[in-house]
């Protein structure tokens, strides 16, 4: 009787997080529709119908169209950024699974807040094919952390020897940006000391996490300290793991470098489809590596809102006046709206798999 009970309540306690979950992305959803449409609204009124018409019909669509060819090849690089590890481990895993798993992380990446969606749901599609879930998530931490430090690695690169433009693009924000990419140093460090001593980065998260409890900003201080020793430790095991395995990492490190290289150009293909010149690729390559750390601390699902407004802040002073806004939208129709809806379609072979 207690066991049909116990039973019971976990099934109710299932429809009820499903019913929240389904909830949550309507909201979001929703959330995305309001962003477009305001996008839409302010642009109509700030341009004008007019000098839209005008915009669109002196569009250069070939560089259009290599603004697609770059979010393709930035989605390829990325997939076999994935693909790579997990080919190691499972040897019959091909490259069209890889960007299938690729492209349905991209679509919940880009519906929930701060990119949290993506790497649950990965894993559980690679669970579906008859991976184990610990290697799902150890292939992610090694992706993220190679992804993470190419980032920045390539960045600052492009960064010193463009130094003096990027100072004078960035000159509202100097700061801001300076304080960004060391933020995200930091960062990437930290979890180099993770894998390294996984005991030193317990002793230096626990003070912080017991001081957000006194204040009363966390709750169960001692439980998370305890699910955190445990998530350090695996991380740990696996990042020893990846140090053994050197040709994986460079190869994971080179797809990674490719994959931000296409990604910061769909910027500088867009500034050149509406008629801008005499700001090379590698001149825009820097401003958009920090408007994309802006956007990682934007609490709404692919940072909507705040990164439209980043874009017009950074990008402003060098795009040709009444270009702005609809480069805007070109934009993000690359690196938000498209993942969105090419994400989706991967899903359809999953649900008549499944039907069956």
């Amino acid at each position: 009787m207690n066991e049909e009970k116990i039973e019971l309540d976990e099934n109710l306690k299932n429809q009820i997080q499903k019913s929240k979950d389904k909830k949550f992305t309507i909201f979001n959803i929703l959330l995305i529709l309001a962003i477009g449409i305001g996008l839409f609204i302010y642009m109509f009124a700030v341009d004008g119908m007019d000098n839209i018409v005008l915009v669109l019909q002196s569009v250069n669509y070939y560089w259009v169209m290599a603004g697609l060819v770059c979010m393709v090849l930035s989605w390829i690089s990325e997939a076999m950024c994935l693909h790579i590890p997990i080919k190691k481990l499972y040897p019959e895993q091909t490259l069209k699974n890889s960007i299938r798993i690729m492209m349905i992380g991209q679509l919940f990446n880009n519906i929930t807040p701060f990119c949290s969606g993506g790497q649950p749901m990965q894993a559980y599609y690679m669970h579906k094919d008859g991976k184990r879930v610990s290697d799902a998530f150890s292939i992610f931490s090694m992706k993220f952390v190679i992804s993470q430090t190419a980032l920045v690695i390539f960045t600052l690169v492009v960064t010193v020897f463009q130094w003096n433009y990027f100072k004078s693009l960035m000159d509202n924000f100097f700061v801001l940006a300076v304080v960004g990419f060391l933020v995200n140093i930091l960062a990437i460090v930290f979890i180099f000391i993770i894998g390294m001593n996984h005991k030193l980065a317990l002793m230096i998260v626990t003070p912080i996490l017991k001081l957000l409890g006194k204040i009363h900003i966390l709750k169960n201080v001692e439980e998370k300290i305890e699910h955190l020793s445990k998530s350090f430790e695996n991380f740990n095991s696996q990042f020893n793991q990846m140090r053994k395995e050197k040709k994986v990492v460079i190869q994971m490190f080179i797809a990674a470098t490719i994959q931000s290289l296409f990604y910061y150009a769909i910027t500088y293909m867009v500034y050149r489809a509406f008629g801008n010149s005499g700001v090379s690729l590698f001149t825009i390559i820097p401003a958009q590596a920090f408007l994309l750390m802006l956007m990682t601390f934007i609490p709404t699902p692919g940072s909507g809102g705040g990164a439209e407004g980043g874009f017009l802040l950074i990008f402003n002073s060098i795009f040709r006046e009444g270009t702005i806004n609809i480069s805007i939208l070109f934009w993000r129709m690359y690196t938000f709206y498209l993942p969105i809806i090419i994400g989706a379609l991967f899903l359809i072979p999953l649900k008549k798999r499944r039907g069956r």
